[in-house]
């Protein structure tokens, strides 16, 4: 008999950056048999559906990092894929605002950044400027962003869904499929999930929230740990949502990929203030109160977790106490702006970044991709990799395509290689166990 699999690529994780990677592969080589496993019911049910919607500029992002290249192509392209399949979104435009002199520095630098990424539509503000765009506001200087807008983002990844399957007859999107262990044989991976055993040439992890977890099933070190911020938002009532007509984010501190506490307009007209960043006691906790005890382990044992939290530790009890305290969250929305109470703010949703941090303590800033024998690992995909997707999954399939010999004939061209015989799903597990 033939040697056959199930698929000729396997993609973990159905966040967004997932199906994106899918998506172009999907396009770019139409014979290959595409599954992607995603372990809760939905797609598009962590970081993808709990981050802020907001459509990013590229202002924020160091010239020539992979960040600011894939999020400048990304958000043009983002847009396009919005417009042309009918997914609610807005450019609405943004201001980033200076509240005190010591910003005017970081503000400037910002202005340069964003015209090194060719982020179009900058414009300096003065106080009176700011006040034009947001009259509520306040600030000694701004920046006016006209690209930036909001989407819906988990429409995007449904839709990306929808058509890597309707892109090949063979291609498959496996819901409520937890992939628990990778059995690596000579010429195929055989992925054990919870819904049974599925054997691939070829494995993409965007698994997000799990991704170093999957890489160490696969064999691979991956060289960081993914560290868990929780991020609470807080929304305005009606009343006081009027003073917000778009989005007023601060000077971020560069030290951080944290863009501080920011107000944006949703697209069904609610406000939402936020986030902050702590440390969460769960992966996939949405909530103050959610703990694991092996997620809490696994991120307190770490070695570089305990170097962050001592070079940093300044930082972090600033966020604790303004995770633990409305009054403080409020002060900080009122430095934007100042007609914003405490009664204002009521809690809205919690958010999950799933942050790569190395051995030394350092927070991986830029997107980190490393390969394995048959596999290609996503290991940080930080904000703003919504808005980068489809770049971020066009940079992925370059990737597959070099690293797997992807071509029109590649399916064949490895099945030939492969041993003539059928392989034994019972048999023996090879591979180590994780959590995805």
């Amino acid at each position: 008999m033939v040697s056959r699999t199930d698929f000729d690529i396997a993609i973990i994780g159905g966040g967004i950056v997932g199906l994106a990677a899918g998506y172009k592969i999907a396009r770019s080589h139409p014979g290959l048999k595409i599954g992607l496993f995603e372990k809760e019911a939905e797609l598009a049910t962590h970081q993808t559906g709990h981050n802020s919607g907001v459509i990013h500029s590229g202002l924020y992002y160091k010239p020539g990092s992979e960040k600011a290249l894939t999020c400048t192509a990304g958000r043009r392209e983002l847009v396009e894929f919005a417009a042309e399949h009918g997914i609610a979104h807005h450019i609405c435009g943004k201001i980033v605002v200076a509240t005190a002199p010591e910003e005017l520095d970081g503000l400037e630098s910002l202005y340069e950044r964003g015209r090194s990424n060719g982020v179009e539509g900058l414009e300096r503000l003065d106080g009176d400027g700011i006040r034009t765009i947001e009259p509520a506001c306040a600030g000694i200087a701004g920046l006016k962003v006209a690209c930036t807008g909001i989407i819906d983002f988990v429409a995007v990844a449904r839709k990306l869904g929808e058509l890597i399957i309707g892109s090949g007859s063979q291609n498959r999107v496996l819901t409520s499929h937890e992939v628990r262990a990778l059995d690596r044989h000579d010429y195929f991976t055989r992925i054990v999930t919870n819904q049974g055993s599925y054997d691939t040439r070829f494995i993409i992890n965007c698994a997000g929230l799990q991704c170093d977890r999957v890489a160490i099933m696969d064999q691979i070190e991956p060289g960081v740990r993914i560290i868990p911020f929780r991020g609470d938002y807080y929304e305005l009532t009606e009343a006081a949502a009027g003073k917000v007509r778009a989005l007023i984010y601060p000077v971020p501190d560069p030290a951080f990929p944290f863009l501080g506490v920011h107000l944006t307009r949703m697209l069904d007209g609610s406000v939402e203030c936020g986030p902050n960043a702590v440390l969460a006691f769960k992966r996939e906790g949405y909530g103050r109160r959610a703990f694991s005890w092996r997620d809490t382990w696994q991120a307190l044992a770490y070695g570089g977790t305990l170097r962050l939290f001592s070079r940093h530790w300044r930082y972090g009890l600033g966020e604790c106490r303004r995770a633990l305290s409305r009054k403080r969250f409020a002060r900080d929305v009122q430095r934007l702006v100042p007609d914003i109470t405490e009664a204002n703010l009521r809690p809205g949703k919690c958010g999950i970044r799933a942050q790569a941090v190395g051995p030394r303590g350092e927070l991986v800033d830029d997107f980190h991709i490393v390969t394995g024998v048959r596999s290609v690992h996503v290991l940080n995909a930080p904000s703003p990799a919504a808005t980068a997707a489809l770049a971020i999954g066009e940079r992925i399939c370059r990737i597959a395509h070099r690293h797997f010999g992807l071509d029109s004939g590649a399916a064949k061209a490895v099945a030939e290689r492969a041993p003539q015989v059928e392989p034994d799903k019972t048999g023996k597990r090879k591979g180590r166990r994780g959590g995805r």
